[in-house]
């Protein structure tokens, strides 16, 4: 039988899949000598027992038993002893950090003996009965699923204009039997009283938590997977809430906003771990613990340290100090803004604790996709509200709103919005995801909001206290009287904490001025750059960009493009180049079509000409017209309004009335309108197709690369033809393009696009004619899936997302099962007959982390991307030749 509990003692640091990461760092704690209280870890194999089959596995409960009976031993008290009582807390602990998506229960075991116990224990009676409603409000909400604004209501009514700290025993008594009144109302039944019930009954709470939507929701974010299940851990109680010698505190080794050095925390005394981090109440900043408490500081600074060197990272520290002994609840590698991982990296390479190669792993290219956002202006004219807490970095403006729903709601109609509340809870996750920043008016830089928003690189300022927020009249009011209701626009500044009215205009950030050339100025750029020069020396895959104009392919250069992986010549057609279009279109003879097809010879020369000198020296792979030609139409209804409406004149002045009729152009275009029309125009006459049907179109485009290539000196072109699906396709169009250069002179490899699934199955085929594959992914994800991706992601990939059918939009990130495997597919079969293919991949995927690593995995060559994307794509490639176990196919 598996074993399903272990002691702090047995476990380890590497033991996450099983222990999740609070357990395993609990354990690890306890191994090095930290003070960690003792307790035990319910592991998260048992979680999935329990979820998979709606019940406990076989011989839990007995292993708990004997687990709870050795720590009872140990500390000398039972279980909810009447006299005495061992109290325990009950908290989840999955294998990634999901910060207050799932559940946690203090204080388990105290009843209405119990309570008298510690009291007398404790000598403390308000301490006790703080506990005891501590529990049962937990408990309730948690365990019982009762509103737990009914308990804070409950608690608001006695406070009145008092802080909490200011109730006395007998006020907390009182409040207890309100809030067991409410568990009665609402349950029908009473608190349970045993403590076995209740500790049996919180393990499964935490278990059920896993699947609560806020904890899905996270999960889909963060791109966690769904089958981990979380641990349950069940620790010895330490309080904080004893007096004014004890309290509770969270702490970074680093600044997780900026990576600066030095302590940084927040502490409150008299409290329990939750009060922090749910901002009920305003914390004070570490550095005051030394004054408070000079003994603990110490000791706390020592651990700090211990933790940094042992982890070799940033650490994220939960202690409580009861009546001046420090004890660690938690560690573990602590989440950090993009900003912070990357100088954070360097300055560890820097100590000796990692090397290089480490460093760029530490990083993602998410991370610094973030850091080249804009950043605000100059702000002298702006209106300031207030400053808060800067918790999380980023500059963000918006719509004012005070509810997660108005969030989902306003931006699901494509405006942006920031939410205010007074504090954030785990419930107000999906409208932390739909604003743009968060602004609370209360908590510190380790509150709910700071932790999430910057685990989510989300804009957020914490603690701005000057702002009375009223949820329920949707506003809040600033210092000098200044209303600000729901609907209006206000700017946070994430790196400063100002939080302005009215919109703030933006300005590029430095990190994207030295992606354009710009030498590399501060701490956060020096990082940038380090890690970026060792990413590009490690990697095996190229980057190049998707680029149609001589702009787009020099910006792509300066953020270093080894080349264009897809030029898309039908952009060229578009403007006052459609009319020419048109007349190909409406072309009766081969005189009429040759003549507009030299029409847009010229032009397209030109545009090549320009692309190649901004590419000069590297590779340019230049699509042949892909779309089907009626896009170059106007629109059919368009067309048949404007046709009707001039016949209608043409009739009022046949009546003697002014006007005029349709222009000969009008009708014909109109029939050709509605000769082309297809009814799945992607499945239709387009890419290969056209070449093959409409004769001299593709040949005037050769003719245009080869005169361009002419004309530039280290010019490098590659053809490639589009939606190839039998290699007869590409045979037919290559030996016309082999002769148009040969007449030229020029020499420029051929090659096809991979997107439809008959290409991908006769790669072996296909490669006897092409010197290369490109991967379409977007048309090969549509065709393998079987979706029409302009119709489908509106109307049921939410619904999908929610069901679990897929964690990620198979447009976001390479289907690996699906249309990856046609991939691989291709590469083996392509390789196997041509071993000097070259292979790269040129959809949207192409700038996706995940689906970068995939093409390191399989083999390809390159990755072509937006340019925008492309130190994404660099990042990324070095970090999959660092981090890739599976060898290529090559």
């Amino acid at each position: 039988m598996p074993k399903y509990v272990y002691d702090f003692t047995e476990g380890n640091k590497d033991l996450k899949d099983l222990l999740g990461g609070k357990g395993a760092n609990l354990a690890e704690m306890t191994n090095i000598g930290l003070p960690v209280p003792p307790g035990f870890t319910i592991t998260a194999e048992a979680c999935r027992h329990y979820l998979g089959h709606g019940g406990m596995p076989e011989g839990l409960e007995e292993e708990i038993g004997g687990h709870l009976a050795a720590l009872e031993e140990r500390m000398g008290k039972r279980l909810g002893q009447a006299d005495d009582p061992l109290l325990v807390s009950v908290r989840s602990g999955a294998k990634f950090s999901m910060p207050g998506m799932m559940e946690t229960v203090l204080n388990v075991g105290l009843n209405d003996d119990s309570v008298l116990g510690l009291a007398k224990q404790s000598g403390n009676d308000r301490f006790a009965w703080d506990s005891y409603r501590r529990l049962i409000q937990m408990f309730g909400k948690t365990v019982l699923d009762i509103d737990g604004e009914l308990f804070e209501h409950a608690m608001d009514d006695l406070k009145g204009e008092r802080e909490d700290t200011d109730l006395d025993a007998a006020d907390l008594q009182r409040l207890v039997e309100t809030f067991k009144g409410i568990v009665r109302e609402r349950t029908g039944r009473d608190f349970p009283a045993d403590p076995r019930e209740q500790m049996d009954l919180a393990v499964k709470a935490v278990f059920d938590s896993w699947n609560a939507p806020r904890a899905i929701l996270y999960r889909r974010q963060e791109r966690i997977p769904a089958d981990l299940g979380t641990a349950v851990n069940v620790v010895a109680m330490v309080f904080g809430n004893m007096g004014p010698d004890s309290g509770t505190g969270v702490a970074f080794t680093r600044d997780p906003g900026s990576g600066r050095q030095g302590v940084y925390g927040d502490y409150l005394r008299n409290a329990q771990g939750e009060d922090v981090v749910a901002g009920i109440r305003n914390t004070v900043p570490l550095q005051e613990l030394e004054t408070i408490n000079p003994e603990a500081y110490r000791r706390l600074l020592d651990i700090m340290a211990t933790l940094e060197r042992h982890y070799r990272d940033l650490c994220d520290i939960e202690f409580t100090i009861e009546r001046g002994r420090l004890w660690m609840l938690q560690t573990r590698v602590g989440k950090r803004t993009a900003a912070a991982a990357f100088c954070i990296a360097t300055q560890l390479v820097d100590e000796g604790l990692i090397d290089m190669d480490e460093a760029v792993t530490r990083v993602t290219g998410d991370q610094l996709a973030q850091l080249m956002f804009p950043r605000f202006a100059a702000t002298a004219g702006n209106h300031r509200l207030t400053t808060g807490m800067n918790a999380s970095p980023g500059a963000a403006a918006g719509r004012a709103v005070f509810s997660s729903e108005r969030a989902v709601e306003l931006a699901g109609r494509g405006e942006a919005v920031i939410l205010v509340r007074r504090e954030t809870n785990p419930d107000d996750l999906a409208g932390m995801i739909a604003a743009h920043g968060v602004l609370t008016s209360r908590g510190g830089k380790t509150s709910h909001a700071a932790v999430v928003a910057r685990g989510m690189g989300k804009t957020c300022v914490c603690g701005a206290e000057e702002l009375e927020v009223d949820p329920h009249a949707r506003r809040f009011t600033a210092p000098g009287g200044v209303v600000v209701d729901e609907g209006d626009v206000i700017s946070i500044d994430g790196g400063t904490g100002a939080v302005y009215l009215g919109e703030v205009p933006v300005t590029a950030s430095p990190v994207a001025e030295y992606f354009e050339g710009e030498p590399a100025g501060d701490e956060l750029v020096r990082a940038v750059d380090r890690i970026m020069t060792h990413a590009d020396s490690v990697r095996r895959l190229a980057v190049r960009a998707n680029a149609d104009t001589p702009e787009d392919a020099a910006r792509a250069r300066r953020y270093g493009a080894q080349g264009i992986g897809l030029c898309r010549t039908e952009h060229m057609f578009l403007g006052e180049r459609r009319r020419l279009v048109e007349d190909l279109i409406l072309a009766t003879t081969p005189e009429e079509r040759q003549a507009a097809l030299d029409a847009l010879e010229p032009l397209q020369t030109g545009d090549f000409t320009g692309i190649f000198e901004a590419m000069r020296g590297l590779p340019v792979t230049i699509r042949l017209i892909d779309p089907p030609l009626h896009e170059f139409l106007p629109d059919l209804t368009d067309l048949a309004v404007k046709v009707a409406l001039a016949d209608d004149r043409a009739a009022d002045r046949a009546d003697g009335r002014t006007g005029g009729g349709a222009d000969d152009r009008d009708r014909r275009l109109l029939d050709a309108v509605k000769r082309l029309h297809e009814q799945n125009p992607m499945l239709g006459l387009r890419g290969v197709r056209l070449g093959l049907t409409v004769p001299g179109l593709f040949a005037m485009q050769v003719r245009a690369i080869a005169a361009a290539a002419r004309r530039v000196e280290g010019a490098c072109a590659e053809i490639m033809i589009p939606l190839v699906g039998a290699v007869q396709e590409l045979e037919i169009v290559k030996e016309e393009a082999e002769r148009i250069l040969a007449e030229a002179g020029v020499e420029a490899a051929i090659g096809t696009m991979i997107e439809v699934p008959r290409a991908a199955l006769t790669a072996g085929q296909i490669a006897e004619a092409a010197e290369f594959f490109s991967f379409g992914t977007n048309d090969l994800t549509q065709m393998m899936w079987g979706f029409s991706r302009d119709d489908v992601e509106s109307a049921f990939f939410g619904t999908y997302l929610d069901l679990g059918v897929f964690g990620v939009s198979p447009f976001e990130s390479v289907d690996r099962e699906g249309v990856g495997r046609l991939m691989r597919i291709a590469v083996e079969e392509g390789r196997r007959t041509r071993p000097d293919l070259k292979l790269g991949i040129c959809g949207e995927h192409g700038g996706d982390p995940d689906s970068v690593h995939f093409c390191h995995e399989i083999g390809l060559d390159y990755v072509s991307c937006s340019p925008f994307r492309i130190p994404v794509a660099r990042l990324e490639a070095g970090r999959a030749a660092l981090t890739c176990a599976q060898s290529d196919t090559r």
